[in-house]
């Protein structure tokens, strides 16, 4: 089961970044926290990166925080109380899972969580690493369905919350860091990806659903079984 869990919220981390309200606007607004879009000296790249990775330690920060708190208010709580947690936790990402796919509609999660910065401020590592901080609660709807459902998944699990969360970054930080790296080239990239990505909420409300029962059930450990995910993840 924690093996089940933190591939889980592994990949989590990553459909976040790949999610279609979130990936076309990735290369602008790094390149707009680094004061260049189209870096091609070295010494640009390198600012681009490292205000990339200062932006990523921000969010960062913010998930591994609140992965502290859930397990310093929960982690003592009874077997019983633990087991209401995976049954309500479970129930939620369903319902996060079903919004997603449109099959219900919560006008709630339909809310946009963006900063809308119009005034060009001044290029700090400080300034990307607070913009990392604001927006840890989720750029966008899409996103915040996705962090809702790992922040409920780490409520369930009160004794693991802290890497549940530290590794959604990893996640989601990851792709980031690429990205600033490689600022110049991705932006082709990701207009080719775009037209492929019209069925991500079909897909990723599906893999929610799933998640939500077997979090509902207890049966997390399920997902550790496939023998693909464990040669390739686990290594038994």
């Amino acid at each position: 089961m924690v093996q089940a869990s933190i591939l889980i919220v592994f990949f989590a981390g990553i459909v976040s970044f790949f999610s279609p309200c979130i990936l076309p606007i990735v290369p602008g607004f790094l390149g707009y926290l680094a004061g260049t879009i189209s870096p091609k000296e070295k010494a640009q790249r390198r600012v681009v990166f490292f205000n990339s990775l200062f932006y990523v330690l921000g969010f960062t920060l913010v998930f591994s925080l609140i992965g502290i708190l859930f397990n310093t208010v929960l982690s003592g709580s009874s077997y019983i109380v633990q087991t209401w947690l995976a049954r309500i936790g479970g129930i939620l990402i369903i319902i996060f899972g079903l919004h997603l796919t449109g099959l219900v509609e919560i006008p709630y999660l339909k809310r946009s969580y963006t900063v809308d910065v119009k005034k060009k401020f001044k290029i700090t590592y400080l300034n990307s690493f607070l913009f990392g901080v604001v927006f840890a609660v989720g750029w966008t709807p899409c996103v915040g369905v996705v962090l809702g459902s790992i922040l409920t998944l780490a409520i369930t699990q009160p004794g693991m919350s802290f890497i549940l969360l530290f590794i959604y970054s990893l996640g989601l930080g990851i792709p980031f860091l690429i990205v600033g790296l490689f600022l110049d080239r991705s932006q082709g990239i990701i207009k080719k990806i775009g037209p492929k990505m019209k069925y991500y909420n079909w897909v990723i409300g599906g893999f929610l659903i799933i998640l939500g029962i077997l979090v509902f059930t207890q049966n997390l450990n399920l997902l550790a079984n496939f023998s693909v995910l464990n040669k390739l993840f686990i290594g038994n």
